[in-house]
């Protein structure tokens, strides 16, 4: 049963509401088809997760994020583009990792420009550290993969150590072009400004 209070508004198109927020998903009832899930983690508004899901109807998408508005406009997108392959959860990202999806569930893990929190008092609030990855791993198949963008240098240099200390993944080469993969808002505005991303991947050994 839903909790009192948790969610008291009208669902959105594509909008996915889970019947309980302290128990596992049931993705089989979430698409009407059963095949690869990608999840995006803070999509923002959505710009990145509905190319993806149109460039491959033959995966489905899970695109999480915490601020309504933006979950409305990726919805309205989503029914827009007609994309029964994405679905969208308004959740923060960690909790949806380490409670709501089950254990091996997802294909890839995309985290594309979170906040960077470069003051060095707020750097226990970065999402990219242990228990992170540790519920990156738990929701991952093995040879799924966690795939991350930041233009932050110092965010990326911290990602870099925390994901060589540990040895649940195991980093990948990822040269431009390795697969397509669209820009996401802030990756455009950010390289407008002369700005460079830099990126990361790995894999949950099989």
């Amino acid at each position: 049963m839903q909790e009192k209070g948790m969610f008291n508004r009208p669902a959105e198109p594509h909008e996915l509401v889970p019947e309980d927020y302290f128990a596992e998903i049931d993705l089989d009832s979430c698409f009407p088809r059963e095949q690869p899930l990608e999840v995006d983690l803070g999509c923002g508004d959505g710009r990145f997760v509905i190319k993806m899901a149109a460039h491959y109807p033959e995966r489905n998408f899970l695109a999480v994020e915490r601020l309504l508005g933006r979950v409305r406009k990726v919805c309205r997108e989503a029914k827009r583009e007609g994309l029964e392959n994405l679905r969208v959860l308004r959740l923060e990202s960690l909790y949806t990792l380490e409670w709501l999806l089950p254990e091996a569930c997802l294909d890839r893990v995309h985290l594309l420009c979170p906040d960077p929190w470069p003051k060095a008092k707020h750097h226990r609030r970065r999402l990219f550290q242990r228990p992170f990855l540790e519920a990156v791993v738990r929701v991952l198949k093995p040879g799924g993969e966690l795939l991350f963008k930041t233009d932050h240098t110092g965010y990326f240099e911290w990602s870099e150590e925390h994901l060589d200390d540990y040895e649940g993944l195991k980093r990948l080469d990822w040269p431009e072009g390795t697969f397509f993969y669209p820009k996401t808002d802030f990756q455009i505005q950010w390289e407008a400004q002369g700005k460079v991303l830099h990126r990361l991947r790995a894999v949950k050994p099989e």
